[in-house]
């Protein structure tokens, strides 16, 4: 039995463009948000109401980075899957602050981009695909094992 699970799951349009930075080990991070909506209907003035929600996303794992880097702009849909982690920080005037965000790092982690046919999707540190070249129905691949070529067996074209 497991004595905890720590995941999150997020389907949302990024409201600005995301931040690329290079970190001192050389390896690269992205960070952007991403808005959630709730809509309803009040029901005493029939009026239709919406409550935005903005998550803060940062991404560790180097595949994913680079697919955000060339593939990801400021609107596009998204579906992340991350941990949810907490960190204190010391802002420009020595006060602690607290930022909460989704984490992208490892096995755990994963990226689909949605509503166009440039979809790509990754699992933890395996290859991304473009599935450009595929039908339209079928508007992302998962990418589960790191050999390519088991792929093209399940394509039935």
């Amino acid at each position: 039995m497991v004595g905890s699970v720590n995941k999150v799951i997020l389907l949302g349009n990024l409201g600005r463009d995301p931040e690329i930075r290079s970190m001192q080990t050389g390896k690269k991070m992205a960070s952007f948000s991403i808005a959630t909506s709730k809509r309803w209907k009040d029901k005493n003035t029939q009026e239709q109401k919406e409550n935005t929600t903005w998550h803060n996303i940062v991404v560790f794992n180097e595949g994913l980075v680079d697919v955000i880097e060339k593939y990801v702009k400021k609107g596009s849909k998204i579906y992340v899957e991350g941990e949810l982690s907490t960190r204190k920080y010391q802002d420009k005037d020595g006060n602690d602050r607290y930022t909460t965000e989704v984490v992208l790092q490892g096995y755990n982690s994963n990226l689909t981009m949605l509503g166009s046919s440039n979809s790509v999707s990754s699992s933890g540190n395996h290859s991304v695909e473009n599935t450009s070249d595929f039908p339209q129905s079928d508007n992302s691949i998962s990418s589960d094992t790191t050999d390519s070529s088991s792929m093209d067996d399940d394509i039935p074209f």
